[in-house]
């Protein structure tokens, strides 16, 4: 992932015969096939010990836990305050130069992200705003291209066309892990949340693919547009498919191990599975992953059983934590390494500060462009009677507007630049001031816009049911099922508890349902006695095994009977 002092990787790249007068382009990891063979010259130097590089990787786990307490303490965003600590460790005397890999880092980190976000997007209304969430991650993307193309280009008219656009390429779409830390922190409408989180999953194979064929074309002069789009509709649809028939064979095999660990284990490595595979055949694994998630996600409630679902979230849930926290912690710790192949902070200063601003605010002014154009074309339809048009509203475009953090991609996609690439130093200040920009900034400020504009759930939820409607059903339906079991074949009531218990579950949560405001001093008064009650059961459990009463064995299934207990009062309270 790192190396210690500066072990740089300087990738060459050599343009191969161009036939046809075309040239053909594949996957999404940082390589350039068929049209481009690379080599990788590394210039050696004194380099850690391995027990060295695990002390340093403890150091910046404690450094993650206490960024992420200082966050949490100032109200702070995590990714902001990891940022920002990475960046001050990054020049404390004596630690080592940290460079990333760049292709480690998209395949270490980017798989299991985008399968989390898929996994646990809302389905339906991720269909119902497809199109929507399209126009961000390919309409926006492209638009941000071609726009810091051209002011690169005014900027800097020495640097070649293809150049600048390979620049735009790199920081032009959103990363998935900063909406993703950033968007935990903040409440939004449902629509507004579904685009952000829906684009965060499926921009990056846009960028990625404009990365290429722009480097591409810089390296062999050659160019063309149909190529490109037929190219990018080729990685796209081989991604779908592979994702596609990837999960489709590893669910199948995942409902037939009986041991939870197998199951959770082969959750887990599904995610880089698709990923490589998609990448070994040469179509998109960004779009093969995503899809691949959205299947787990959908079909995972008949393949999991209660225990797994339950493990299984809870281990996703901290290896994500620890996952992200790395991405940024390191992002930070980069810093001092991009500054030592451009030459050092006078340079940037002296020499970049200026177009690297206009950039910024290019890429900003881009997105803002292209969300409220996209809101006056709805507009439009709907006046002409368009009935599926419905236009945002100017705060949530605002807010989806501003909500364009860059991260990990940009920097790893910005490091691959083949060194003769004019212009690439610039193009890795530039990458690097745009995620410092948009995570501090935008990822601290996003929460007080929302407020200021006090946005409102807008989407049409009148034929939804809410959470204690849809319990109330569940209820009624259990207590139809025991119902059906209560008698035996003469009609003799053989489960008297179980029936009187469901009935008057089902009895209180029709009560309940829509009428919420009148029952919530008593029903949390009701779980505050249960949680009560599990405290007491508890303490008691302890002291019978401290006196040597109970053996471990009995202490433990006792306590995961009370923490289930625990869990669900604790989640039942408003």
């Amino acid at each position: 992932m790192f190396t210690a002092h500066i072990i740089s990787q300087n990738t060459i790249y050599a343009s191969e015969a161009i036939q046809n007068g075309g040239w053909q382009l594949h996957g999404d990891a940082t390589r350039i096939h068929d049209s481009l063979k690379f080599a990788t010259l590394q210039e050696t130097s004194t380099s850690m010990h391995p027990a060295q590089v695990f002390e340093l990787v403890f150091v910046m786990l404690l450094a993650i836990l206490a960024l992420h307490w200082i966050a949490l303490r100032l109200k702070l965003p995590p990714a902001v305050a990891l940022l920002i600590g990475g960046g001050a460790l990054a020049f404390i005397p004596g630690l080592p130069v940290m460079e990333l890999d760049p292709e480690l880092v998209l395949v270490l980190f980017l798989p299991p992200l985008l399968m989390d976000g898929a996994y646990f997007t809302a389905h339906a209304e991720f269909r119902r705003h497809i199109a929507g969430v399209l126009s961000l991650a390919v309409g926006a993307v492209v638009f941000t291209t071609l726009i810091i193309g051209g002011v690169t280009h005014w900027l800097l008219p020495e640097l070649p066309w293809a150049a600048c656009f390979a620049l735009g390429a790199i920081v032009s779409p959103p990363d998935a892990v900063s909406a993703r830390a950033v968007l935990q922190t903040v409440k939004l409408p449902r629509r507004l949340s579904t685009l952000l989180e829906g684009e965060s999953l499926l921009n990056d194979a846009t960028g990625l693919v404009l990365f290429r064929f722009a480097v591409a074309a810089v390296l062999t002069g050659t160019f063309s547009a149909t190529a490109a789009a037929g190219q990018f509709l080729l990685l796209a649809i081989g991604g779908i498919v592979i994702g596609a028939v990837l999960s489709g064979v590893w669910m199948l095999v995942m409902k037939r191990l009986k041991d939870e660990q197998l199951i959770i284990i082969s959750s887990v490595l599904l995610c880089w599975a698709a990923y490589i595979s998609a990448e070994a055949v040469h179509v998109s694994g960004v779009i093969a992953t995503v899809t691949a998630g959205l299947l787990f996600g959908w079909f995972q409630h008949t393949i999991f059983s209660a225990r797994v679902r339950i493990r299984a979230t809870a281990f996703w849930q901290i290896m994500v934590f620890i996952f992200e926290a790395f991405i940024f912690i390191l992002i930070g710790l980069s810093l001092r390494a991009v500054l030592a192949r451009v030459g050092g902070i006078d340079v940037v200063l002296q020499q970049m500060a200026f177009p690297v601003m206009i950039i910024v605010l290019a890429m900003t002014a881009a997105r803002f462009a292209w969300v409220f154009g996209s809101e006056a074309v709805l507009a439009s339809l709907k006046a002409l009677g368009v009935k599926r048009a419905n236009p945002l509203g100017a705060s949530a475009a605002t807010v989806l507007s501003w909500a364009g953090m860059r991260g990990v991609v940009t920097l790893a996609v910005a490091l691959t630049l083949p060194e003769t690439v004019p212009g690439r130093d610039f193009m890795l200040v530039t990458a690097f001031a745009v995620i410092l920009v948009t995570v501090l900034l935008q990822g601290t400020t996003l929460g007080a816009l929302i407020r200021l504009l006090g946005l409102v759930e807008d989407d049409d939820s009148s034929t939804k049911l809410s959470e204690s409607q849809a319990e109330a059903m569940m209820m009624a339906a259990q207590k139809k099922a025991v119902e059906a079991r209560a008698y035996d074949s003469e009609g003799n009531l053989i489960h008297p508890q179980l029936l009187e218990r469901y009935t008057r579950r089902a009895t209180m949560a029709e009560k309940y349902a829509g009428n919420e405001s009148e029952h919530i001093d008593r029903l949390n008064a009701h779980f505050d006695v249960i949680l009560a009650a599990v405290k007491a059961g508890r303490d008691e459990l302890m002291r019978l095994h401290r006196a040597g009463a109970i053996d471990e064995e009995t202490l433990q299934s006792l306590e995961r009977d009370l923490d289930i207990q625990e869990v669900g009062a604790l989640h039942a309270q408003v």
